[in-house]
């Protein structure tokens, strides 16, 4: 694979229609810019933000969806910090949870440090590697209305999916979600239908 080369979608517009197209839906975002995408597009106790863990979303949204399959759960991450945690995937293609669903934001940059280019804009191909690793239903995504297709595959609840969104480098405007973990562990529990601890 040669060098990225896509302008890439809007982060904020994609995250937006996708979230608001799975209601019932977990979420569990990586560090940073799919942290603030997702509280953009609407906070709600189902979203469970990562302030810190780098590499860690996908494990946890693993754990998540095999305690609870009677709910889709989605992993909001980025490029970065899905390379970080790559070898997640292996454990994830080992236990195919039907209820999980794998969302990276490639703008093929780590943006958390500065930008610098990231593997995948620079050979790293993510969906032959989580295909390597065993999820059969990993594909990229380079328009908007492939939000719809990811929607409708994360309510199913009918297979593991992994979607790379090839998304624009161009920033944001910050949205901050609560920096309280308590907080949010709690909310998120709650959600859950569990007690606080």
């Amino acid at each position: 694979m040669t060098e990225q080369t896509r302008e890439g979608l809007d982060r904020r517009r994609f995250i937006k229609d996708l979230v608001e197209s799975i209601p019932d839906a977990l979420i569990v975002t990586g560090l940073g810019s799919p942290s603030y995408d997702v509280f953009a597009a609407g906070d709600r106790p189902g979203n469970f933000y990562l302030w810190g863990a780098m590499g860690g979303s996908v494990s946890m949204g693993l754990g998540l969806a095999l305690a609870r399959p009677d709910k889709p759960v989605v992993v909001v991450t980025g490029d970065g910090e899905m390379l970080m945690g790559i070898g997640s995937l292996g454990t994830v293609g080992v236990k195919l949870p039907p209820n999980l669903s794998i969302v990276v934001l490639d703008n093929g940059h780590y943006g958390e440090t500065g930008m610098q280019r990231s593997h995948a804009s620079l050979g790293t191909d993510l969906v032959a590697v989580a295909k390597g690793f065993g999820i059969a239903e990993s594909f990229t995504v380079e328009d908007h209305a492939g939000s719809s297709e990811i929607a409708d595959r994360i309510n199913a609840r009918e297979g593991t999916c992994f979607a790379q969104v090839f998304i624009s480098a161009k920033e944001s405007p910050r949205a901050l979600p609560a920096r309280d973990g308590v907080y949010i562990k709690n909310r998120f529990r709650d959600a859950l239908g569990l007690s606080p601890i």
